[in-house]
């Protein structure tokens, strides 16, 4: 009797959905679709959508890399930058042709699946839209910050917490989800949110209109995995729960699982991240999570470059922990 493969979709963007699709990309009898934020305003992403009106490529590009067996010498290459063209210097290769690919094919999901094929891709990747839109973050204190670069990178070394994220499109009254991102939930055996920054990476996928309302009819189970730093600007003091409290608030549901990383990065590494005014992200009300959800505590830390990140064997290890305990589950 042939098994059907288990469907895991990953929402977020930027380099946690990269580290995260890279461990789950060769777990046997999965398929992967990868949902991306299309909020990303920095650098050669943000000159192509100020310069050519262009869907922002980047994080697009990453979980391409990701994806993709050949994503070691696909980095080197498409990861590069240029340098002996004034016009180019800030781009990369990968995003200039994700660019030129979608104008020629007639959209972004069709350029998108034009790299996917070159690079032999397992697994698809969606925009979770295809409405051109700016991320605005209100503050505290009543002000607004407009783009998700100046959001990511304060300018000031005081700045007051973020109280709202919203979407503001550049043309009509909504942002619509890409309707194929739909199907992917609904279809979904497992949804993981994160890792990522909250307000610039993973919220912005919960502001398109119609995707919580999949995530609310979906069957699939509903995972966060927690970042391992808290990220000055916006996330500055936040625990566990903090972030969990966010995810559900724009989610409008709650989360049916947490993973969270109980291993402490070296104090020389967090010495460092403490000069960024980031700190590790604390467990604080353990007895009342675990009793409304499953917390999966568990050593997911890579910090063999002096930076505190997921490790992508790791994370794969645990989400093929999860499978099998539903797997388990269901025949009982």
């Amino acid at each position: 009797m042939r098994v059907k493969p288990k469907s895991i979709v990953t929402i977020g963007g930027g380099s946690g959905q990269y580290t995260l699709l890279s461990g789950i990309r060769d777990l046997p009898g999965v398929t992967t679709t990868a949902i991306v934020s299309m909020a990303d305003s920095g650098g050669s992403t943000g000159i192509l959508r100020g310069e050519l009106g262009a869907l922002p490529p980047g994080d697009v590009l990453k979980c391409i890399l990701a994806l993709s067996p050949h994503r070691d010498v696909a980095i080197d290459i498409l990861l590069r930058r240029f340098s002996s063209s004034e016009r180019l210097k800030d781009h990369n290769a990968g995003n200039m042709l994700l660019t030129m690919l979608s104008e020629y094919a007639g959209s972004f999901p069709d350029g998108i699946q034009a790299l996917a094929e070159i690079l032999n891709v397992k697994g698809n990747i969606l925009p979770v839209t295809t409405d051109k839109v700016t991320l605005v973050a209100e503050l505290a204190n009543g002000n607004r910050v407009f783009g998700e670069a100046a959001i990511d990178v304060p300018r000031h070394l005081e700045r007051a917490n973020i109280s709202k994220v919203f979407l503001v499109p550049h043309h009509g009254e909504d942002v619509t989800v890409h309707l194929p991102v739909i199907d992917a939930i609904i279809n979904a055996d497992v949804i993981l949110l994160g890792p990522g920054d909250l307000y610039t990476s993973i919220v912005p996928n919960l502001l398109v209109e119609g995707l919580t309302e999949a995530l609310a009819y979906a069957k699939a189970k509903k995972y966060f995995i927690s970042n391992i730093m808290t990220k000055f600007g916006e996330t500055q003091n936040y625990a566990l729960d903090d972030y969990i409290a966010s995810v559900e608030r724009y989610m409008g549901s709650e989360l049916d699982g947490v993973f969270y990383n109980n291993v402490r990065p070296s104090d020389e590494a967090l010495a460092r991240y403490a000069e960024q005014r980031a700190e590790f992200v604390e467990l604080k009300q353990r007895k009342a999570l675990e009793q409304r959800c499953d917390l999966r505590e568990l050593p997911l830390l890579d910090d063999s470059t002096g930076v505190a990140r997921h490790s992508p064997a790791l994370l794969g290890s645990a989400i093929q922990g999860l499978l099998a305990d539903l797997e388990q589950d269901v025949t009982g």
